[in-house]
């Protein structure tokens, strides 16, 4: 039987090997840095960029974090030995394009190459979103984007309370919140973020008792004001992307035409009696809220939740859509909801989808940004929305 040097040397003399200096120039060319050392390790140093994968993990997790077999990797541990061995593994398991890297990340440090310490969760993070880091498309990496996101809350009530509560819990680090009203006894009916003994607080102060209380990994920025066009661009600019709750058309649009001279993408959802919403407006990407409805409908015809009334659980269910699309936008999983509208009956229990396309009119778009003016809806609804062309 072979001893452990013999059994290395075969291992060599089986696989491809590079030093670091050619490793360097690979990764340059957009090869893929596969570190397989323990988390202690990583921890205290990596390569920017690599996927780390414990050697012990490999074989089990490697196929969902990497399902591309065609992909260039080279692997690299401490010191060349565990590479040695992780990447004859890859070649078993079908991987076409694998190399080792002699020397490991001691010798790719010394030699004063790229690398950084990562971040890395606390403990206690680690266990609170551990069913989060079993998830291969999530991750530590995953878990540590959503906790430098920062995402703004459009309203406090029916929709903000389920989409808020559950990006807290997900660990979504900046949540900023926008309502200027106080917590009514009636809003409880559905505005979960709320309680009977906070009746009469401000809802941006109670949002944020809830939100602190279920993570303390949250910051919460409160906006306790009246949006308008003066202010509505500023409040925005400093978010990743909005979750729109709001109940009324001037601010939708003042939101859409505000988020597509940003760039800054909008989570909307609606709501109405039993019926909602869901859809995602990214102006660098698809079609946007003026391209649903170019115009707003007259007041008789859209009546609010105040007026009609809404189930109290139904904005649970659009808001929690919201949080999973928000989710899946800051981490670039799936396939989000940009033009498509998602529309719910909770009487017929049915999801219906349908197609939301461009509309060549619609001149408020990321093309047009530097001519788009955020102004209010006049008396007869009727937008200003574009700068007059400067003369000639």
């Amino acid at each position: 039987m072979a001893n452990f040097r013999e059994l290395l040397t075969a291992t060599k003399q089986e696989i491809r090997e590079v030093d670091t200096e050619t490793a360097d120039r690979l990764r340059n060319e957009g090869s893929l840095i596969l570190d397989v050392r323990e988390a202690d390790e990583f921890e205290t140093g990596a390569v920017p960029g690599a996927l780390f994968i414990p050697r012990g993990h490999l074989e089990s997790q490697i196929e969902m974090k990497l399902p591309n077999k065609d992909t260039p990797v080279i692997v690299q541990c401490a010191g060349g030995v565990r590479s040695a061995f992780a990447a004859k593994t890859l070649e078993q398991l079908g991987y076409t394009d694998v190399t080792s890297m002699a020397g490991g990340f001691g010798k790719w440090k010394d030699e004063g190459r790229d690398w950084k310490v990562p971040q890395s969760l606390q403990p206690d993070q680690k266990n609170r979103y551990k069913r989060h880091l079993l998830l291969p498309e999530v991750g530590e990496e995953g878990q540590m984007k959503l906790l430098d996101a920062k995402v703004l809350l459009l309203g406090a009530g029916g929709l903000g309370s389920p989409s808020g509560l559950y990006l807290a819990a997900a660990g979504v680090g900046t949540i900023g919140i926008v309502d200027m009203d106080v917590v009514d006894e009636s809003n409880l009916q559905r505005q979960i973020l709320h309680t009977l003994d906070r009746v009469g607080m401000r809802k941006v102060d109670s949002a944020r008792v809830a939100i602190e209380s279920l993570n303390p990994d949250v910051k919460v920025i409160t906006h306790d004001v009246r949006l308008d066009a003066n202010n509505i661009a500023d409040i925005i600019s400093g978010y990743d992307l909005v979750v729109d709750g709001a109940d009324n058309f001037p601010v939708r649009y003042m939101l859409n035409d505000a988020s597509v001279k940003l760039g800054i993408p909008v989570i909307h959802g609606s709501i109405f009696r039993f019926e909602g919403n869901v859809t995602v407006f990214d102006p660098r990407r698809g079609p946007t809220y003026r391209d649903l409805l170019p115009e707003p409908p007259p007041p008789e015809m859209a009546p609010s939740c105040a007026e009609a009334g809404v189930l109290g659980v139904l904005p649970g269910i659009v808001g929690c859509i919201q949080a999973i699309e928000t989710i899946k936008y800051l981490l670039d999983l799936g396939d989000p909801l940009i033009g498509r509208y998602l529309a719910f009956d909770a009487l017929d229990m049915t999801f219906r989808e349908f197609k939301i396309r461009p509309d060549p009119a619609n001149q408020i778009t990321w093309e047009n940004r530097d001519q788009i003016q955020v102004v209010e809806l006049t008396d007869q609804c009727m937008p200003a929305p574009l700068e007059a062309p400067a003369a000639a």
